[in-house]
């Protein structure tokens, strides 16, 4: 019983590398239809009792402003040209403020925030976490970093049932990705620490001061991919 119960653990493990290993290859190539959240919320928006809608307009990265990458570098993950998906400073510093009882902070990277939109669903449990660290480390063996800011920019919620830059940019200014200034993509990238309760426009104090801060940092940004 012992030995089935081993064999049968082993082809689910086997399988799931199989699975997982291709579907990154997978999405290497071709875009990311949809990704666990959307359809989270779109289940939401059905038990409300509201009809379901989403933005979302797959763009190559040669149609992103340079703007709106600098800018998600400047503001979630400074270090994404040259970490390998982690970045082990930011994270001891999160623990250390969640140990001390500040607000929670997860101390992602673009790379670690890509495999979790994309591949995992939403939550905070270690079982996640630990997914989300394999995919994280599949995606950067076997994706550019062009590749991840791609499909980054291209699936992460901007606003409230509205995903990646394309889709963002006609919401928030009426206006394709690939013209976005520096205000407007700092604007975009202050509130995706809560894309569903922050705006871009007419924006709070917090998020001006945030927008305010990016914009500074973004001079400092060089896109060497």
């Amino acid at each position: 019983m012992l030995r089935k119960f081993f064999r049968f653990l082993f082809k689910v493990c086997l399988w799931f590398i199989v699975l997982s290993v291709g579907s990154v290859v997978l999405f290497r190539f071709i875009p990311v239809p949809f990704t666990p959240l959307m359809v989270t919320r779109a289940l939401e928006q059905k038990f409300d009792g509201k009809e379901m809608t989403a933005s979302h307009d797959w763009v190559p990265l040669s149609e992103i402003s340079p703007n709106l990458q600098k800018a998600v570098i400047a503001s979630e993950d400074d270090t994404f040209l040259t970490h390998h998906g982690f970045n082990l400073k930011a994270i001891q510093k999160a623990y250390a403020g969640n140990e001390k009882g500040k607000r929670l902070k997860g101390g992602s990277t673009i790379s670690q925030q890509t495999a979790k939109n994309v591949f995992l669903w939403q939550g905070r449990s270690y079982i996640r976490k630990a997914f989300e660290a394999y995919f994280t480390v599949l995606i950067e063996l076997l994706w550019s970093k062009e590749r991840i800011m791609e499909v980054y920019l291209n699936s992460i919620e901007m606003g409230p049932y509205v995903y990646g830059a394309q889709a963002a940019a006609q919401h928030w200014y009426h206006k394709d990705a690939a013209n976005l200034t520096k205000n407007e993509a700092a604007g975009i990238a202050a509130i995706l620490p809560n894309p569903y309760i922050y705006r871009a426009i007419r924006s709070s104090g917090y998020t001006e001061r945030r927008k305010g801060r990016i914009i500074k940092l973004m001079r400092y940004v060089k896109l060497d991919y």
